[in-house]
């Protein structure tokens, strides 16, 4: 049946049911059958054909009407009387529920032809009323398959009762479902403890210890663990209950419960105090062969506080908890409580013991580094690192960043060229304003009733998402996904990354939410007021791709504002210090201190497990460095925008805009095309695929970048930092930070100014200097005279940056080159130099800083020497001795007539080896090597490309091999760690190792092939961070490099050597060793 006539059909039930007339006379059986004409052959159930009749009735019955009024008309016509009454019949679907029959006519004095609709009529009366028992009919089925369907759709009560393995504990639970008087409920806990369960088979015991022992959940478990956190979070106990009995029930899904899952639905029920429900749980523990430990009784004893439970039985539970050799004091100190629910537990446990009062807090713990020792070990007050601003000023600011993080995005006026608002842009944003409208209505829908689904199936006891997607609404979850729509590459982006970013996004905005709801926002307020008085100067502290026509859509409207997520902003006041793994950086969203690979949980694992004490130079680290403020270099801004704002400059690191992406080729080849000139054509059009996308990648990259310091122009601002596996630090927000480019460093500046003092000219002269990279080779005396030299090309780059002779272009880091010109000219214009306030910062980067550390841990002087850990009359460059080593080896190859050594003539140099020799020493292989050195290669445009390969391959083996003959102690190191970590992973596990610092480090490549222990020599960040903030200086790093102001340059330089000193003064290779052989050996050698 077509749409229409359903649609016709549907109308005409709805008149038939909305009809209310007399109570017709018995049906005749096949009256309608006549009208319906032959059956047709179906696969339809007999009571959907029973519904098709009904629909089919109601539908000749309009039929049947339509024709009465036709019949009518025709006998009005042919009867010719002087006087007639004829009664017309009602219109369908009219306020009388049936027709009457026409009476007869008042004939005169000739007489009255008879009527001839009579029989018609009263044929459709008795037709009418069987169709009136046959609509009172489909009411009532319609009414009854309603309720059935209700009922169907109604979901099940949640199960609370498990269903018991153990014949002993569900004779118990059975007892006290039927709530026999001899066992009241408050008693029901204290037998299910000491209910001990039957001996287990060496098997099932074997099994338990496999699962009690296993420190690593599978992802299905850590799955469950989080559906149950997550139905915690979201008030969704009950749910989260139901589908612990549903797995406790299932022997097969049993085994991934875990004991902390069990914890985790009884610390719920605890807080809510259900006694009831929470010895369900418990007897769920015993039924699955756990025995109960700190938490579980915590959890028990803290319910029993809260409903004033009788004395006997917490005591029975005490009793328990000392046979199971638990101590009542690790209640207080090893288990993670809030203050409320540590008062409930102590209500319990002192109406059985009034004497007993929980252990005293214990004393803030000392780190015992020896590398720290001097900082911590001091005794008396402790002068905190002053920032340069008031109080009330950091107040202010603090109010601002506290409004910012609580409306969760910033919104930022985009630097790009503004679009002339011609009728085509008004009416491209237009129409972006009402698709919006309707996808949000549409993703609305689809997150009801995806919910709704995910719901039912968590009724049946599977974990679904449906907790996680009841973290936010549905509103605040379609802004997040319309968001990322906006933020979408138009060469798309993969789905397993925009699934992370929006599970991130939207667990942020849910703690920002519930710190709103626990008040915790003004606990925020006070704490963070008294750590501003330790600060002020003036006090004491899959691929998701967007359709091309949306892309389109887009540029074309050209909006004007950006959208940003509160942590991806740099702060507008000081980040909260950082005082465990969990607290610090921003001030109500919640930040990592470790980065880690997305789904890993061993690194977080560790930080849980390592003494608090161990992680404070860490910690104070990251607070230090956090505590620098910035601003924004406003002269190199307009610069780059006046660049960016017109085609770009990709010389200078600015991206040009899309329309200077090569265009492909277009057109269609002739039939009779050589293949060879096709596969030159596809070569051609992936090429300009390729460049346009990392042209759009690089564009926007700089868009958000300078959105966003155009947005903090005027402003103070801070960066919090956090760190990676390896102890590397890092600031949170990843568009506008000073780890990126040349680029995004000059537009970066210390917000506290310093004056120059009496060699703090020099130093920015040098800093130029070593920014041109022009003076490598040559001694900071001769550095500080060439900059003489050329002070009239500074001072005219300073002056006409791009109308001049540009003398700052041709620097390796040219607009950090052109902010120091700027701040030159400033300061050699001022009548004192020396008093010149400078906030432009110097740096001091190590020479491969890699092969310093390996050069120190092997005591290889020789190699020492060649990375400047030796006094020497001018500083050495691996990177050029590598090269000469490589060219000496190339010669004999030659000299032997071997072909890619002849052809390798000319083509050797420093930057050809460079990024081989800087990554050798975090573990790269000669795979890796290879294709850094073609990608030099291929620069070249005179080599020729057929043996690109066969050089490559042939340079990096000599490259290799020139490390090992000028750094063999490295080498012999490089080989011990990596012959360690293939032994380690052939075994199953992951490398860990203890950096001096105390940082606990685990590897997480071990299961890819190449097993090289990476990076693990970062410590001396730490110590010099803390050891420059206690002399005042303003420092900050980026790994190797570190920054201060120019005046500060010569403590900041007898910092680091001190700190390098003193960090290999102690025996790291020795205490590695123990470590590895204690950790891995089961029986040391």
């Amino acid at each position: 049946m077509s749409v229409l006539r359903w649609g016709c059909g549907a109308g005409g039930l709805g008149r038939v049911l909305r009809s209310c007339g007399r109570r017709g006379l018995p049906a005749e059986e096949g009256t309608l059958g006549v009208g319906l004409g032959p059956r047709r052959s179906s696969s339809a159930s007999p009571r959907e054909q029973d519904l098709r009749k009904d629909w089919g009735h109601a539908e000749l019955l309009e039929v049947l009407e339509a024709r009465v009024r036709q019949l009518q008309a025709e006998s009005v016509s042919e009867v010719t009387v002087n006087k007639v009454d004829v009664a017309r019949l009602p219109e369908s679907g009219g306020g009388g529920g049936s027709f009457q029959p026409p009476r007869k006519a008042q004939v005169g004095a000739k007489g009255a032809a008879p009527q001839p609709s009579g029989r018609w009529a009263e044929k459709l009366d008795k037709e009418k009323q069987t169709l009136q028992k046959r609509k009172q009919q489909l009411e009532m089925k319609l009414q009854v398959q309603a309720q059935r369907l209700s009922q169907k759709l109604k979901p099940k009560p949640l199960k609370m009762e498990p269903q018991l393995v153990r014949r002993q504990l569900a004779d118990s639970l059975q007892c006290w479902a039927q709530g026999t008087p001899e066992s009241p409920s408050e008693e029901q806990l204290a037998q299910a403890l000491q209910k001990v369960p039957q001996k287990l088979s060496p098997k099932e015991e074997q099994a338990l210890a496999d699962r009690e022992v296993e420190a690593q959940l599978t992802g299905q478990q850590q799955k469950l663990l989080a559906f149950f956190e997550c139905c915690l979070l979201t008030d969704n106990l009950r749910l989260a209950h139901h589908v612990l009995v549903a797995h406790h029930g299932n022997p097969h899904k049993q085994q991934l419960l875990t004991l902390a899952m069990y914890n985790t639905i009884m610390l719920g029920w605890a807080r809510q105090g259900s006694f009831k429900e929470l010895v369900y749980v418990f007897i769920m523990v015993k039924d699955a062969g756990f025995s109960p430990d700190l938490l579980s009784y915590a959890a028990a004893l803290q319910c029993m506080g809260r409903l004033d439970q009788h004395a006997r039985t917490i005591q029975r539970c005490l009793e328990q908890m000392a046979q199971d050799g638990l101590q009542l004091q690790d209640l207080f100190t090893a288990v993670p409580l809030s203050e409320e629910e540590r008062a409930a537990l102590l209500r319990a446990i002192v109406k059985v013991q009034p004497t007993f009062s929980p252990p005293p807090r214990s004393p803030p713990q000392v780190n015992t580094s020896v590398l720290l020792r001097e900082i911590y070990a001091k005794d008396g007050p402790v002068s905190y690192p002053k920032l340069h601003l008031p109080l009330k000023t950091l107040q202010g600011l603090f109010q601002q960043q506290l409004h910012m993080e609580l409306t969760t995005s910033v919104y930022v006026e985009s630097v790009e060229k503004a679009a002339v608002l011609t009728k085509e842009v008004m009416h491209a944003r237009k129409t972006l304003k009402n698709l919006r409208v309707q996808w949000e209505a549409a993703l609305h829908r689809a997150l009801q009733e995806t919910k709704a689904s995910l719901a039912r199936q968590a009724h049946k006891g599977r974990p679904t998402l449906y907790p996680f997607m009841c973290l936010l609404s549905e509103r605040e979850f379609v802004q997040l996904l319309m968001q990322t729509l906006q933020a979408l590459p138009a060469q798309g982006e993969s789905l397993v990354c925009v699934a992370q970013e929006l599970g991130r996004r939207a667990f942020s905005r849910h703690m920002v939410q519930k710190q709103q709801l626990n008040n915790q926002v003004q606990a925020l307020e006070q704490r963070y007021t008294q750590y501003l008085h330790l600060l002020a100067s003036d006090t004491q502290i899959g691929i998701l791709k967007p359709h091309p026509a949306y892309m389109q859509l887009l540029a074309t409207a050209a909006e004007p504002t950006l959208t940003f997520e509160t942590v991806d902003v740099p702060m507008l006041c000081p980040p909260l210090p950082w005082t465990s793994p969990h607290s610090g950086a921003f001030l109500l969203s919640p930040t990592k201190l470790m980065r880690s690979v997305e789904g890993t949980t061993q690194h977080q694992q560790l930080l849980e497990c390592c003494p608090p004490a161990e992680l404070h130079g860490a910690l104070d680290t990251l607070t230090q460095l956090g505590n620098c403020a910035w601003r924004v270099n406003g002269h190199v801004l307009d610069l780059v925008l006046e660049l960016f704002r017109d085609k770009g400059c990709s010389r200078l690191g600015v991206p040009p805009p899309p329309s200077e992406a090569p265009r492909p080729p277009e057109g269609r080849l002739p039939r009779d095309t050589p293949p060879a000139q096709k596969a030159e054509l596809r070569r051609e059009l992936a090429r300009c695929l390729k460049v346009a996308r990392e042209m759009h990648s690089l564009r926007t990259d700089a868009l958000y970048r300078l959105s966003l310091a155009q947005h903090l122009r005027h402003r103070i601002f801070w960066l919090p930092h956090n760190m990676d596996f390896r102890g590397r630090t890092y600031p949170c927000p990843p568009h506008f930070n000073h780890l990126g480019s040349d680029l995004a460093r000059a537009l970066l500046e210390f917000a506290e100014g310093r004056p120059l003092g009496p060699h703090g000219l020099d130093w920015l002269k040098i800093h130029l200097v070593n920014l041109t990279g022009l003076k490598k080779r040559e001694s900071l005396r001769a550095r500080l005279a060439f900059a003489n030299e050329v002070m009239e090309d500074i001072l005219d780059s300073a002056d006409q940056p791009l109308a001049g002779r540009k003398w700052w272009m041709e620097a390796d880091e040219p607009w950090q080159a052109l902010a120091c010109c700027m701040e030159i000219a400033r300061a050699v214009r001022t009548p004192d130099p020396a008093t010149y306030i400078s906030h432009l910062p110097v740096h001091q980067d190590g020479s491969c800083n890699g092969l310093q550390h390996y050069a120190a841990l092997g005591r290889d002087s020789v190699g020492a020497a060649s990375v400047n850990l030796m006094p020497l009359d001018l500083p050495q460059d691996v990177y050029s001795g590598v090269a000469a080593q490589v060219e000496v080896f190339r010669r004999q190859d030659a000299d032997q007539g071997l072909q890619v050594a002849q052809v390798l003539e000319g083509f050797i140099n420093r930057k050809v080896v460079k990024q081989t020799v800087m990554t050798v020493v975090y573990g790269v292989t000669r795979y890796g090597g290879r294709l850094q050195i073609e990608k030099r290669l291929r620069e070249f445009s005179d080599f020729p490309q057929d043996l690109l390969w066969e050089a490559s391959n042939y340079l990096v083996r000599q490259v290799f091999n020139s490390l090992q003959e000028m750094f063999s102690s490295t080498r012999a190191i490089q080989h011990w760690l990596t012959e360690s970590a293939r032994l380690i992973s052939q075994a199953g596990s992951a490398v860990e190792w203890v950096t001096p610092l105390g940082i606990p480090v685990i590897q997480p490549y071990h299961q890819e092939a190449k097993f090289m222990v990476k990076g693990g020599i970062q410590s001396i960040t730490c110590s010099k961070a803390w050891d420059s903030s206690q002399k005042g200086l303003t420092f900050v790093s980026v790994h190797d490099c570190f920054w201060t102001h120019a005046a500060d340059i010569a403590i900041m330089n007898q910092v680091c050597r001190e700190q390098f000193v003193r960090l290999h003064s102690q025996p790291i290779l020795q205490d590695l060793s123990a470590f590895l052989v204690k950790r891995f050996c089961s029986s040391p050698r």
